[in-house]
Formats: structure tokens, C-alpha cells, sequence
């Protein structure tokens, strides 16, 4: 057991003293019992070591150390260096084992036992010199047979008892006296304590075997403890034969120790225990007092008697109060009396003190001149020699001086890294531990949203058959489906999840990173339904993508430097872009390029500003349609209507071939969300109209948009035939559905965590991801659509289905990998042939148009 004498640093106000103080460590609770004596029975306090660290500063002093907890700070003195290191390392390890034990990560005692400081790191992955080697233990004052030696001394008998708790000092006290024996009996006794009975016959027997053990009994109880100090008490105190035991047991010469130890260590407890009856006389007499004058208020035969003990006691009270009133005014007097002395024999002593300068100064002018005169007379090499011994022996003393701090402050950063290094790995353990209790609760919580969506799904299934249902039944499924939607889709920190230790698992919020709402509003019930199915299983989906796919990739985002064109690079893009990243790395692909002439986008908006561009009513109307699932721009009075209304009137007047075209605006906002900065914004819409996309793109006619209809038709047919079929049976124009996610890059059609990893792609690699995607958004839902034998049902799904889809993971492995090979020199031959094929039709149209108004013209009115 680790248990031994400490003094504790007590405060009291201004007062500041050491006490002796009996330390146990409690296992059980990894908690550092402190007692007044070895011999008491109920702690004065506890020190919580498992959330504590421990700090040791040379400059406190020798054997002085520090337990900083939560609360406190506890000061504690050992009797020498080594013992103060023994405490430190002892109470480290303890504090290790029960650390462990509290997260369950296996440590062997043994190996604490080796490597107290190290933890589980090895001694061939650590110098040996940057830790402090195990300290031996100092028998004569830490453990078991401490108990039996007298506590150390203090200045005054009274110091070493705790004022904080006296009725705990009152129990002690009285349970030393009185031994195990209860004082008055066992019934509403204060004093009952536990019994101790021992047969005084076999006391020798019990004592021999205990000293025999010694150290190595360190796995008793502490109760052997002190009923080991009690019996040996007992024995000094009471036993009539104990000078023939230990003339038996001990030579003369500890037979003499024994008996000096038990007289010092009874003198001390007489003291303390006259002390102790002195306190409760003094308050045994105040408390007779009162009940004499409470016995003759009550045995006054008259009310006439009490009002006359009532007033005499009121006279008793005024004429004190006068007296009190007195003594104060004489108080005040004789302080201001004490003050004006104080400062006149301030003054004395500062006119003194001047004056044995004076005279300091005076002697060594003396000295010097008579070391001077010294020097002259005597030999000059004797002299010079004296002066070389005489620096030589400061120097050989500073010398050693210097030597003796190196090592303290040696020893003392070697129990610091130790300190630091055990530390480190509890913190590492607890938060492998709270990482694991993390990942365990995403997972729960991607199975209870998996239900959650098979229970809508079977709602749905359930409100498609409604028609067929009694009205009993018709209306409990409506009531359970009106209760569905208005469940809340908990979102927010999923991301987060396993790489920051929030304190709230799981926020719940209705927006994500950019505003963009979890789930969409629909109008129609089905379509409401179908949204809170789709946010469950993407919420699912992410929950249990974390570790496996999202953690990796973020750690390799994290490990990437300076940007520059690789494979890697393109491989990561494709991949996404964490929050984190990606406002600079679309901020690096933009300024890649665009050249960003200086004060071009101010000039812009000074241009705006004076001169009405034509599209700007346009702009306005387009204003409030602009991303209306997005908190950022659903309000009039957001702050981003504004940027996004400057920039799309800048770009007007930068390119004048476009102006404005209906699905800049949506593109301009997604570049705001992102970027934030409205200038970087302006040039991304810039890259995107002017580099990524063809020319022409975004011209009155859309010629080049319609030309990519028809090459995503081709690519369709070839890479997915039985699909083109069906929609060839059923009459499916695509263009229909298709053309806008071309337009504006899949804007308001796919769910925000997906478009954004398509526009990482995009920015970085233009349309062909477009095509790509379109392409792969066909496949996931290939099965499904194909399911479908209606017209009027086929184009209904193909309105939302986009939104339906869940696994982002998936889709980009469709679009980057079954679609594969997808040259772009391909997609360049098919947008020239295609190209070529509508301007001869346009050609032929305009040549039919205007042999019609031709013919018109010659027939007349």
C-alpha cells in the first residue's frame, strides 16, 4: 500500500502553515485519503487523482511537489528529494493502472511496475536519459511500518489540527482514547464506531507477525493498518509486561528507541488532547450558562418575574452596547495614536538607516584605503598570489553550486517528460475511446434512419392504396403520414464526425454547410413523403461512409500543400472537396484561368452604376427565382441578393455578346456560396461562360446547348442502349429534362452534397463532367425507369428523380469508371458533326422561311 507522512500546505486567509498529514491512496477510487494521524479512522479530505497532473518546482523548495486537480491545488511537502520522487512516481503509475482500468485498455502490472513513466511505449522507442529511472522506495518513511513511528513534529501542539473539520477531529479523538470499545453504549450514540476487540493474550502473536511482513504486507487492507498502530498504542500504553517483551524481542538499544517513541508520541497526544478538553470546557460552561438562564426564565411563577429578567437583560444589553460604543471610540483613538507613532518611528528608522549608510559607505572607503596602503606595503607576487587562491576557490564553489542546479533541474525534467509523456497517453487513450463510443453512435444512428425510411417507404406503399382501404384505416394512415413529415431530419455535424470531438453529436439544423434546406418543400403529399425518405437514407448513406470513405480523403485533402496540376490532384478533385478546402482551391483553379485585370470589376460596377445596362429588369425578375431552397437567397433582405444582382450586372457589361441569359444567375449564386467574395465570384462565372463552356453557349439561339443534346444522345444509345430503347418505345424526348442540367450544370436538380462535388470536377475539368454525370444520373436509375410502362408516369419520374438519388459515392463511380473510356477528342468530333448538321438546317429552315414570306409577299393582301 502507498501510504506514508506529507506536511500539506494549509491556508487560512492570509496564513499560510504546514500540517502533518497521514496520506493513503485508495485504489478502489484512485483517491489520496489524508488523515491527521496514522492512527485515525475517518479522513480529513481526498485528493481526486485521476483527473489530476502533477508538478514538482525546484524553486518551492526541497521535497515540496504539486497535485493540481479541477478545483484545487494541493502542496505538499516530502522529508527529502527522494521520498518526493517516490510519492511522484508512485502516484503517477497508480493513476496510469486506474486510468486503464476506467477505458479497458490492457496494461499488464508487470510492465507498469518496469515502466512506471513510459506507459505502454517501449524503452527502446524512448532515450532512457529524457526520462527519470525508478526512484527505490524509502522504507523509514512511506509505508506500512510508518504507521507505528511518531508523526513529525510541529511548532505548536494545536497546529496540526484541522479547524475545516472538527467534528471529524472530535470522532478521531475519541475513538484513539477509547480504542474499538464504543464510549456510552451502541444506542443514538455519535461516537459509534466499528468494534475492535482483540484478546490481549494474543496480542505478541500478532505483533511478531506483522513485523515480520513488513514492506512485503503491502496487500492488507488499510484497516490492518490502523489496527496494527492501535495495537502496538495499546501495547506501549497498558500491557504491565511490555519491558520483559521487548527485553525478550529487541536489544537494549531499540528497547530504549521503542520506548522514546511511544513517550514522544503519548506526550504529543496529551497535548493535543488537553487542547482538544480545553476547547469543549469552554464550551460545556457557555452552554451550562445558557441553560441556568433559560431554567430561570422558565421557573419564574409570573409573567411580572419574566418581564423583570427580560429587562434585566435588556439593561444587560444597552449597558454592554455603551461599553462596546467606549471601547471602540477608545480603539479608534489609540489606533490613530499607533499611526502616528508608526509614522514617527518610520521616519527614525529611515533617519537611521541613512545614517549607517553614511557610515557604510565610510567603512569601505576605510577598508579600501587601508587595503590599498595593505598592498603597497607588502610583496606584490605574495599579494597576487592570495588574490589567485582566492578567485580560484569562489570559482571552484560557484563551480559546484552550478553542478548541484544542473541536476535538480535535471531530475526535474526528467519527471516533467515523464509527466507530459503519461499525460499524452491517457488523453490519446480517452480519446481513442470517446472516437469509438462516436463511431458507435453513427452507426446506431445510420440503422434508426434506415428504419426510418423503410417506415415511409411502407407509408408510401400504404397512401397508394388508400383508395382501396376502409375509412377507418384511410384515415390512420393519413394521420401516421401527416406525423412522418413533421419529423425533424437531424443534420449538421456529420461531416464533422470522428475528426473533431464536438460536445453536441449531432446538431439538428434544416440547412447544410451553404444554406441549402436537408428537405426540399414539395406542395404534393407524394412528392413530400418521397423528400423525407430521400433526406433519411442520405443521411443514412453519410453516417455510415465516414470512416471508411470520408476520414481518408479528408486526411489526404489535409496532407496537400501548395496546388498545382498533378493526376493526384485531378484524382482528389474528382473525388470532392471538403468544406474546408474548397474555397481555395475553386478560388486556385479560377485565378489559373483568368487573368484579373486591377480594379476591372470596379470599373464594372461604376459602369453599372451610372448607365442602365438593358438586361437589368431581367436580372430583377430573375433575382427572387434565384436557388429558393437556400436560405441565403429565399429572403429579399438577404445580404447576397445584393452581391449576386452586382455581379450578374458587371458580367453584362464585361461581355456584351451575352449580356444576360436566364441560368447565369443560378450559376453566379452557386460561385457566391462558395467563394463568399463577389469580385472571386465575377471571375468564376467569368471561367465558366468564357473557358469551360463552348462559345455560343449562352447566345440567343443556345445553338451549341442544343448541339450537346444531341451528342448526350448519341452517348446515351451507346453507352445505354436497353435504356434508349425503352424511351424510344414510349415516345421520351430527354432533351426535355436534360437540357437545363446542361444549361445551368445541374443546379436545383441534384441535392447539394452532390452538386458540389460535380461542379469540383466541373471547375477543374470542364463540360465533360456535365456529360459524364448526365449520363451516370440514367444508370443509378436505369432499373427504375425501365420498371415504368406509361408515358405520362416515365416523364412524372424523370422530374424528381434526380433528387432521389442518395449514394453520391455510387454516382461518381458510374460517371468516373463504368462510363470509362470517354475521350474527350470523342466528345469534340461529335459536337463538329452535330454542329454542322443544325447549321444546315438552320440554313435550310431560314431558306423555307424566307421562300414563305416570299410566296406571301407575291399573293397579296
Amino acid at each position: 500500500k502507498l501510504c506514508g507522512y506529507l506536511n500539506k500546505l494549509g491556508i487560512k486567509g492570509p496564513i499560510k502553515t504546514w500540517k502533518s498529514r497521514w496520506f493513503f491512496y485508495d485504489e478502489n477510487k484512485c483517491h489520496l485519503l489524508y488523515y491527521r494521524t496514522a492512527q485515525d479512522v475517518n479522513p480529513l479530505g481526498a485528493i481526486d487523482l485521476s483527473s489530476a497532473s502533477l508538478d514538482c518546482k525546484l524553486e518551492n523548495g526541497e521535497g515540496i511537489f504539486e497535485i493540481r486537480t479541477p478545483n484545487r491545488v494541493f502542496t505538499l511537502k516530502a522529508i527529502s528529494k527522494q521520498a518526493m520522487m517516490y510519492w511522484l512516481q508512485q502516484l503517477q503509475m497508480r493513476r496510469w493502472e486506474f486510468c486503464n482500468a476506467q477505458t479497458r485498455f490492457p496494461v499488464s502490472s508487470s510492465q507498469l511496475v518496469n515502466e512506471p513513466l513510459l506507459g505502454r511505449t517501449s524503452r527502446s522507442d524512448v532515450d532512457n536519459e529524457d526520462f527519470l529511472p525508478p526512484v527505490k522506495t524509502p522504507t523509514e518513511v512511506v509505508g506500512l511500518k510508518a504507521a507505528s513511528l511518531p508523526a513529525p513534529q510541529t511548532s505548536t501542539a494545536l497546529q496540526n489540527i484541522s479547524l475545516k473539520h472538527p467534528w471529524t477531529e472530535i470522532q478521531n479523538t475519541v475513538y484513539n482514547i477509547c480504542g474499538s470499545k464504543q464510549l456510552w453504549g451502541n444506542n443514538g450514540n455519535v461516537f459509534n464506531f466499528d468494534e475492535f476487540q482483540e484478546h490481549p493474550e494474543n496480542l505478541n502473536e500478532e505483533q511478531e507477525a506483522e513485523m515480520e511482513a513488513g514492506c512485503e504486507g503491502e496487500g492488507t487492507c488499510y484497516c490492518s493498518v490502523l489496527n496494527w498502530a492501535r495495537k502496538a498504542k495499546w501495547r506501549n500504553s497498558a500491557s504491565p509486561g511490555l519491558a520483559e517483551e521487548l527485553h525478550r524481542e529487541r536489544s537494549p538499544v531499540d528497547k530504549v528507541s521503542v520506548l522514546q517513541q511511544q513517550i514522544l508520541t503519548l506526550t504529543e497526544e496529551v497535548k493535543s488532547q488537553k487542547e482538544l478538553v480545553k476547547l469543549l470546557h469552554k464550551a460545556l460552561e457557555a452552554a451550562q450558562q445558557e441553560k441556568r438562564v433559560s431554567s430561570m426564565y422558565l421557573t419564574a411563577a409570573e409573567d411580572k418575574d419574566r418581564l423583570e429578567l427580560v429587562r434585566h437583560k435588556v439593561r444587560q444589553i444597552a449597558d454592554l452596547t455603551s461599553r462596546m460604543e467606549a471601547l471602540e471610540k477608545e480603539k479608534k483613538e489609540l489606533e490613530q495614536t499607533l499611526t502616528l507613532k508608526e509614522s514617527h518611528i518610520q521616519e527614525l528608522k529611515d533617519h537611521v538607516q541613512l545614517l549607517m549608510e553614511k557610515n557604510h559607505a565610510k567603512q569601505q572607503v576605510i577598508m579600501a584605503l587601508t587595503e590599498q596602503m595593505t598592498r603597497e606595503l607588502s610583496d606584490p607576487l605574495q599579494e597576487t598570489n592570495t588574490i589567485t587562491v582566492e578567485t580560484l576557490y569562489k570559482q571552484q564553489e560557484e563551480i559546484e553550486h552550478l553542478k548541484d542546479d544542473i541536476d535538480a533541474y535535471k531530475t526535474q525534467n526528467q519527471f516533467l517528460n515523464s509527466e507530459i509523456h503519461q499525460v499524452t497517453r491517457l488523453w490519446t487513450g480517452v480519446a481513442e475511446n470517446e472516437k469509438a463510443l462516436l463511431m458507435k453512435c453513427a452507426c446506431l444512428q445510420a440503422q434508426n434512419c434506415k428504419m426510418e425510411s423503410k417506415y415511409l417507404m411502407v407509408l408510401r406503399k400504404l397512401q397508394e392504396a388508400v383508395p382501396l382501404l376502409p375509412n377507418s384505416h384511410a384515415e390512420l394512415v393519413r394521420n401516421l403520414i401527416q406525423e412522418a413529415l413533421q419529423w425533424d431530419v437531424k443534420e449538421g455535424a456529420e461531416d464533422e464526425l470522428a475528426f473533431e470531438l464536438t460536445s453536441t453529436l449531432y446538431p439538428s439544423s434544416e440547412y447544410d454547410e451553404y444554406g441549402f434546406m436537408t428537405v426540399p418543400e414539395y406542395e404534393v403529399e407524394d412528392w413530400k413523403l418521397l423528400a423525407k425518405i430521400q433526406a433519411l437514407e442520405i443521411k443514412s448513406n453519410n453516417l455510415r461512409s465516414q470512416e471508411v470513405v470520408e476520414k481518408p480523403l479528408r486526411d489526404r485533402w489535409n496532407s496537400v500543400g501548395e496546388l498545382s496540376p498533378s493526376a493526384e490532384l485531378k484524382s482528389l478533385i474528382r473525388s470532392g472537396i471538403p468544406v474546408e478546402h474548397r474555397q481555395r482551391v475553386w478560388g486556385w483553379i479560377v485565378s489559373r484561368h483568368c487573368s484579373h485585370p486591377p480594379d476591372h470589376y470596379q470599373r464594372l460596377l461604376r459602369q453599372s452604376e451610372s448607365t442602365e445596362h438593358p438586361a437589368c429588369r431581367q436580372i430583377e425578375l430573375d433575382l427572387p427565382r434565384t436557388l429558393t431552397n437556400n436560405k441565403h437567397f429565399s429572403s429579399p433582405t438577404s445580404p447576397l441578393i445584393p452581391k449576386l444582382r452586382r455581379v450578374l450586372l458587371a458580367f453584362s457589361w464585361h461581355n456584351p455578346a451575352i449580356g444576360y441569359c436566364q441560368g447565369l444567375n443560378r450559376l453566379a449564386a452557386i460561385a457566391l456560396l462558395v467563394l463568399e467574395d463577389e469580385e472571386s465570384a465575377f471571375w468564376c462565372l467569368v471561367h465558366i461562360v468564357e473557358n469551360l463552356m463552348p462559345a455560343d453557349y449562352y447566345s440567343n439561339t443556345l445553338i451549341t446547348s442544343q448541339v450537346d443534346q444531341r451528342v448526350f444522345k448519341d452517348f446515351l444509345s451507346e453507352k445505354l442502349p436497353r435504356l434508349t430503347a425503352h424511351f424510344e418505345q414510349y415516345r421520351i424526348d430527354v432533351s426535355l429534362i436534360t437540357f437545363n442540367w446542361f444549361l445551368v450544370a445541374f443546379v436545383d436538380s441534384l441535392v447539394s452534397d452532390i452538386l458540389l462535388r460535380v461542379w469540383d470536377a466541373f471547375l477543374y475539368e470542364g463540360t465533360k463532367v456535365i456529360f459524364r454525370y448526365a449520363l451516370a444520373i440514367f444508370k443509378y436509375n436505369e432499373e427504375e425507369i425501365l420498371r415504368i410502362h406509361d408515358n405520362v408516369e416515365i416523364y412524372q419520374y424523370l422530374r424528381f428523380f434526380t433528387r432521389m438519388i442518395v449514394d453520391g459515392r455510387k454516382l461518381m463511380n458510374i460517371a468516373f469508371n463504368d462510363l470509362n473510356p470517354f475521350p474527350m477528342k470523342l466528345l469534340r468530333n461529335r459536337r463538329t458533326m452535330h454542329r454542322e448538321e443544325m447549321e444546315t438546317e438552320l440554313c435550310e429552315l431560314e431558306q423555307i422561311k424566307a421562300a414563305y414570306v416570299k410566296e406571301r409577299a407575291e399573293q397579296g393582301p
